[in-house]
């Protein structure tokens, strides 16, 4: 159908889709539901094929725009948003023109009626910027005997001829057209509102193995691809020293100069020994390239450590550098790479690729970095191979983001590993695996205790499991 007949088709369903609505309002409450999940409220909104806002609006942005080819839907958008919170543009999903940019776009159950999806998301492409987010939502091809049967019932109102478009038809979509899915699932096993029943089933059952691909509606999350100009970025390397005097000199010696700059910032906390005056001399003694300063800690643990020297730091970049060196600083290069080539928007350090050295990690703890992986990639939604490694990389922007998404999650994770790494998630930011070659110690012991840690990590991925997975939707 051309773009003018799918308009009057919907301008005629807007007079006539009153009972499939009414029908209709707890799936779509429930789709309402899933993309709050994602997008805060006060975002840059932008909805193409918004027909009546209904959805938009429940989104509460700060800026809403949504677009439709369908006037008599706008004309009922604007004659209920009475306060004006959104704007409604009558225009084409391949020509939008609203000059502007958002932090997420939405299209919500439009790719099927599209003439050239292609052409609509490389102009998405265009309103887009570096962290903009592609919500897509589409009728999972499984349910479409099912659909057939609504329209027949009057639950769904009759269709026109449409595109019937698989998860791999839209993710090949999508990358030609300079999109990279960094989510995907499908929700609402139980498409409507039933007490008790609903939660069970969309929140808990949808997740599991065999029925994750069963959902009725088909979510796609994806990102544009964007290279960073490297030659610009600045780099502000954190290195959190307890009991590693031994270390100090050897860490600046071997941090590497990165992009147009990097300082190394040394933060020290309880230590035992005299890590804290090895420290301040040998930061008074440093004549090297990098920019070196040094503070101590106000609180406990690793977590605490992290947040003081990223809010100290002033590069566009930070990583996190363990002060034993076992991750390798000659590694951080290929962190910086990742960043900066638009590869990775947090580049996750993983020691389970290469052979390790022979004292680098005791068996029980391979066995426990193994699990925790593989929990921590159900629980993220993206796959990771070591979640526990120190060396950890992203922009200062999306760290700042991150503190922000997390505040809901609560103080749960002494470590900073997991807050780091959910927090991504919940941002759908692009994670990727780094690896490194894990080295022995060359100096003290290390400050993980196998059994009271290893309990308090299981203890906060159940906590993800329960928040991040079975928490949402």
């Amino acid at each position: 159908m051309t773009n003018e007949e799918l308009a009057r088709h919907f301008d005629a369903v807007s007079e006539t889709d009153a009972g499939a609505r009414k029908v209709q309002a707890g799936f779509h409450a429930q789709v309402a539901e899933q993309l709050r999940a994602l997008i805060p409220e006060g975002s840059r909104v932008l909805e193409v094929g918004c027909g009546r806002g209904t959805l938009l609006r429940a989104l509460r942005p700060a800026r809403g725009v949504g677009v439709d080819f369908s006037e008599k839907m706008l004309a009922q958008a604007r004659a209920v948003d009475t306060a004006g919170m959104c704007e409604y543009r009558l225009e084409e999903a391949c020509a939008v023109s609203v000059g502007e940019t958002f932090d997420y776009v939405v299209l919500d159950f439009l790719v099927g009626y599209l003439p050239d999806v292609q052409a609509c998301l490389e102009r998405m492409r265009q309103l887009s910027e570096p962290r903009t987010r592609l919500c897509i939502t589409s009728v999972n091809v499984v349910w479409t005997p099912v659909l057939g049967v609504a329209q027949w019932f009057g639950a769904v109102t009759r269709q026109p001829p449409s595109n019937w478009l698989s998860t791999g038809d839209l993710m090949n979509l999508l990358e030609l057209s300079g999109w990279e899915v960094v989510h995907r699932s499908t929700e609402q096993v139980l498409p409507m509102r039933v007490p008790l029943l609903s939660g069970f089933f969309n929140r808990f059952l949808v997740r599991l193995p065999l029925l994750r691909h069963l959902g009725s509606s088909l979510y796609l999350v994806a990102r544009p691809r964007v290279e960073l100009e490297r030659s610009k970025l600045t780099v502000s390397v954190i290195v959190p020293a307890r009991n590693e005097s031994g270390n100090i000199r050897a860490a600046l010696e071997r941090i590497p100069v990165m992009g147009a700059g990097t300082e190394v910032i040394f933060v020290e906390g309880n230590s035992k020994d005299d890590t804290w005056a090895t420290i301040q001399r040998e930061v008074a003694a440093y004549r090297g390239p990098l920019k070196v300063r040094a503070m101590q800690q106000p609180g406990r643990g690793k977590w605490d450590a992290v947040r003081t020297g990223f809010a100290a730091a002033t590069g566009d970049v930070l990583v996190i550098q363990d002060a034993d060196l076992t991750a390798p600083p000659e590694d951080l290069p290929k962190f910086f790479a990742a960043i900066a080539s638009g590869a990775a928007e947090f580049a996750n350090g993983s020691r389970l690729v290469y052979p390790m050295e022979k004292q680098a990690m005791r068996f029980l703890n391979l066995i426990g970095n193994k699990f925790f992986a593989l929990a921590l990639s159900f629980v993220l939604g993206q796959s990771i191979k070591d979640s526990l490694c120190g060396t950890k990389m992203l922009l200062r922007k999306d760290y700042e983001r991150i503190l922000k998404r997390i505040e809901e999650l609560g103080d749960f994770d002494p470590f900073g590993d997991f807050n780091l790494l959910f927090g991504a998630a919940l941002l759908k930011l692009r994670i990727r695996d780094v690896p490194v070659r894990y080295k022995d110690r060359t100096y003290g012991e290390t400050n993980i205790s196998r059994f009271r840690h290893g309990w308090l990590l299981l203890k906060m991925t159940a906590f993800g499991l329960l928040k991040l997975k079975f928490g949402r939707g």
